[in-house]
C-alpha cells in the first residue's frame, strides 16, 4: 500500500512536470493534460482530478507571468477586460458542474478538445500580425516583439464580441479543471486576430485569477487531496521553467500544430471512457 502511494505521487509529480512544459508552452495552464491522468490513470473521480488541476493552474500562471521575457508579451488592457467575462463564467461553472454526471462531464470536455484541435488545424499559417508598429492598434491591440523576424510587430484586437463570449465559455469551461486557456488561446489567435506567443502569454496570466477564485470552493468541498495536489504542483513548476526555454526558441506553426495534436489525442481518450 504504501509503495503503491509512492508509486502515485512520482507518477503525478513526473506527468505534471510534463503538463508544466505543454501548459508554459501553449498557456492552457497544464490541467488539460493532468486532469485526464488523474481521472484515467489514478481513478480520482473528475471533480476532484478538477480541483487538484485548478491548483497547478495557479503555479503555471504564476511561473509564466512572473518571468521577464513572457511579460512583455501580455496584454493586460486585453486580458483585464476578458476576465471580467471569464469570473462570471467559472462562477456559472462552479455550479453547473457539480449537476452532472461523471459521463456527461467527460463528453464536454472530449467535445471542447475535439473543437479546438480542428480550429488550430486550420490556423496553422496565420501569424496575425502588422509589420508597421506605428500603427494604430486601438484600446485592445498591442505591440510585441516578434522572435522570427527579429523586430517590433503590431496587431489588432479583431470580433471582440467573439473574444467576450468564449472567455465567458472558457470561464464555464475551466471549472472542469483544464484551466480557460484551452479556449481562449485558439480563438484568439484564429479568430480575434492575437499572435500565438501572445495569446498564450495573456491566457496564462488570465486563467491563475479564475483558478484563484475557484480553488478554495473545491477545497471546501474536500475535492482537493492536499498530498496529490503538492505533487502535481512540484511537477508543474519545474516543467514551466523549461516549457518557457523551448516556448522562446519554437516556431508560432509549430506550437499550434502540437497544441492541435495533444488536444486531439487527450479528446480521444476521453471518448473512448465515456462511450464504452
Amino acid at each position: 500500500m504504501y509503495d503503491a502511494c509512492v508509486l502515485s505521487v512520482v507518477l503525478t509529480m513526473a506527468v505534471g512536470a510534463m503538463a508544466g512544459v505543454l501548459g508554459a508552452l501553449l498557456g492552457l495552464g497544464g490541467g488539460v493534460f493532468l486532469v485526464p491522468f488523474l481521472n484515467l490513470v489514478l481513478g480520482l473521480p473528475m471533480t476532484e482530478a478538477s480541483g487538484i488541476s485548478l491548483v497547478t493552474v495557479i503555479a503555471t500562471s504564476s511561473v509564466t507571468s512572473a518571468t521577464p521575457g513572457r511579460l512583455g508579451l501580455v496584454n493586460l488592457r486585453l486580458g483585464m477586460v476578458l476576465e471580467v467575462f471569464t469570473t462570471i463564467g467559472g462562477l456559472i461553472g462552479l455550479v453547473l458542474v457539480h449537476r452532472y454526471s461523471e459521463t456527461t462531464l467527460q463528453l464536454a470536455f472530449a467535445w471542447v478538445l475535439a473543437v479546438v484541435a480542428v480550429v488550430m488545424l486550420t490556423r496553422l499559417d496565420r501569424r496575425n500580425i502588422i509589420d508597421d508598429c506605428t500603427i494604430d492598434v486601438g484600446s485592445l491591440g498591442g505591440r510585441v516583439w516578434d522572435q522570427e523576424l527579429n523586430r517590433l510587430v503590431a496587431y489588432r484586437l479583431k470580433r471582440p464580441v467573439v473574444a467576450f463570449v468564449v472567455s465567458f465559455i472558457a470561464g464555464v469551461v475551466s471549472m472542469l479543471g483544464i484551466g480557460g486557456g484551452v479556449l481562449k488561446v485558439p480563438v484568439l489567435n484564429a479568430w480575434c486576430g492575437v499572435p500565438m506567443r501572445a495569446a498564450a502569454a495573456t491566457s496564462a496570466l488570465m486563467i491563475g485569477v479564475t483558478a484563484a477564485a475557484s480553488v478554495p470552493l473545491f477545497y471546501a468541498r474536500g475535492q482537493v487531496d492536499p498530498p496529490t495536489a503538492a505533487a502535481a504542483v512540484l511537477g508543474v513548476l519545474a516543467g514551466s521553467r523549461a516549457g518557457l526555454w523551448f516556448g522562446g526558441r519554437a516556431r508560432a506553426k509549430w506550437l499550434k500544430a502540437l497544441m492541435a495534436l495533444v488536444l486531439a489525442a487527450v479528446s480521444v481518450m476521453y471518448f473512448r471512457k465515456a462511450l464504452l
